[in-house]
């Protein structure tokens, strides 16, 4: 493996150097899972295209275009003077490489069981998430083509990773040696199984969270009731985190007819002892979910379709599923008897990498509702936080004001007189009572808040302790 890692390498096969041979046409083109733009790109027959046919986009090359460093690799097939890659092998962040199996395109085969998938939007999402401090052992539950590991080993000392499924076990050793990784240790098993009795650091996971009453395809559906499973996954965790140790895992839930979602997720975590932040990043009404994940699986126009498709939405109905929320749950092993839940949804777009803030959005929300005395806090407005204010031309006073954070969650809240000016004036000199005191003789008593008012604003990053 060294050698073809060698070659790659030399030959460009890297994020960088595929994307600039396709270029923005092509890139958009296979995104959408059409292959002729790519094609067209790939058309030299120089070593560089040679690979992007091979590995990406899984055509037969010749294989005189290829090196023995590929050719012997064992993950490739000959037939005659044509070469075809038994896997699919992708360039990912810092020289690392993925193995996985090749992707499935319409047309293509029904997928094995045991399928194991690439490193794709979820992964990178799951990367972007986790917390960048350094931790002495971390885990990666769940870890399918390995690809999260790439990332983990740059921050742990010891890495185990686990699997239900062997052949993805297979794969994620190919992805680690290709990409240099050592240091990991690799168990197969479900859940928490292979780790009994075990501690750690930092566990992340992109767990088989699809919602489907089939539970067919190990990479992405556990065979569990509903959204069971990412339930049990967190009920599970806090057993395993150290003192002060952070979990960050990809997860889907029902949004059920007279229920609250909050509630139901946010019932996920409050008897575990961690200290917890939901977000859902998006919600899909049945239909459009069933067939996002037929497409995943490419049945979209096979024989079967149809039949899948209804049999599904007969699950949701029969469930009384308005929807399907997907998002990130991070969870912190505080030690407290009374945890910290906060529940949100968030949409729109958020500055990138959120594990670069993510453990002072966790202090913010714990701090804001554990500081027992705010009267004397000495609170600053947050960097690059706007006042925007809506009002008639020529009118004393705006209609509507908004706190705007242009950083980190890049939250808005519509607010009062009271916090506007409070945004204003916060700079760590002078406490929060004082504060209210004065602002409250310029716009009048009745409309100051009390200073348990300000601890959403502070959970939330406008104010900073």
């Amino acid at each position: 493996m060294e050698r073809l890692r060698d070659h790659l390498l030399e030959t460009g096969y890297t994020i960088d150097g595929v994307r600039d041979r396709l270029g923005d046409v092509a890139a958009s083109a296979l995104a959408r899972e059409e292959l002729v733009p790519a094609l067209r790109a790939t058309a030299g027959g120089d070593p560089l295209a040679a690979l992007i046919r091979l590995w990406w986009l899984g055509v037969e090359v010749d294989a005189g275009d290829l090196p023995a460093a590929v050719l012997e690799s064992g993950l490739v097939r000959l037939t005659g003077t044509r070469a075809r890659a038994e896997v699919h092998l992708q360039p990912w962040e810092q020289d690392g490489y993925v193995v996985s199996d090749r992707k499935v395109r319409p047309g293509d085969p029904a997928l094995r069981p045991d399928h194991v998938v690439g490193a794709g939007g979820a992964s990178a999402n799951l990367a972007q998430l986790v917390t960048r401090r350094p931790v002495e052992r971390a885990l990666d539950l769940g870890t399918g083509c390995g690809v999260q590991v790439l990332s983990l080993a740059e921050r742990a000392q010891r890495v185990t990773a686990t699997d239900v499924n062997p052949r993805a076990i297979e794969l994620a050793r190919l992805s680690w040696r290709l990409s240099g990784v050592t240091r990991v240790e690799a168990r197969t098993g479900s859940l928490y199984e292979p780790v009994a009795d075990e501690l750690f650091d930092l566990i992340v996971a992109n767990p088989p969270f699809v919602i489907s009453p089939g539970g067919e395809l190990t990479y992405r559906e556990s065979g569990a009731e509903g959204d069971d499973f990412c339930r049990e996954l967190v009920r599970r965790t806090p057993r395993h985190l150290n003192p002060d140790g952070q979990a960050h895992f990809l997860a889907s839930w029902l949004h059920v007819e007279g229920e609250d979602w909050r509630e139901r997720v946010g019932g996920w975590l409050r008897d575990g002892g961690c200290d917890a932040w939901v977000v859902e990043r998006d919600v899909q009404d049945p239909a459009e979910y069933v067939e996002l994940w037929l497409r995943d699986a490419a049945e979209h126009g096979t024989a079967g379709y149809t039949e899948h498709y209804d049999r599904w939405l007969a699950w949701f109905e029969e469930h009384k599923v308005e929807g399907v929320g997907f998002g990130w749950i991070t969870m912190r092993n505080s030690g407290t008897l009374d945890p910290v839940v906060r529940v949100e949804q968030l949409t729109h777009k958020v500055a990138l990498p959120v594990g670069d803030y993510v453990d002072d959005v966790l202090d913010a929300i714990t701090t804001a509702h554990r500081v027992p005395d705010l009267d004397s806090a000495l609170l600053r407005t947050a960097e690059g936080l706007l006042d925007e204010r809506v009002g008639l031309p020529g009118a004393e006073d705006p209609m509507r004001i908004v706190l705007r954070q242009t950083t980190g969650l890049r939250r808005s809240r519509e607010v009062g007189t009271v916090e506007a000016a409070l945004a204003g004036v916060c700079d760590g000199e002078l406490a929060l009572g004082p504060l209210l005191n004065v602002i409250a003789e310029l716009v009048g008593d009745g409309a100051m808040p009390h200073p348990d008012a300000i601890r959403p604003l502070i959970a939330e990053r406008y104010f900073l302790l």
